[in-house]
């Protein structure tokens, strides 16, 4: 295998990146936007399965009153 130099390099990562199709600013709050939602979805339903299996143990335990 050839070696490539640090030059050809990074004139070859250059092209690679003109290739690229960058997401618009829209795309990306849009895409943002979706993430936060989604984190809030799945922080809610955990918080909800966690407090489920703590009650179902406690129960199952009888370590309440």
């Amino acid at each position: 295998m050839a070696k490539t130099s640090p030059i050809e390099f990074f004139r070859q990562v250059r092209q690679e990146v003109a290739k690229v199709t960058w997401p618009s600013r829209k795309e990306t709050t849009i895409t943002t936007s979706m993430v936060f939602v989604m984190v809030a979805v799945a922080s809610v339903f955990f918080l909800a399965v966690d407090a489920v299996l703590g009650w179902g143990i406690t129960a199952v335990l009888g370590l309440g009153s």
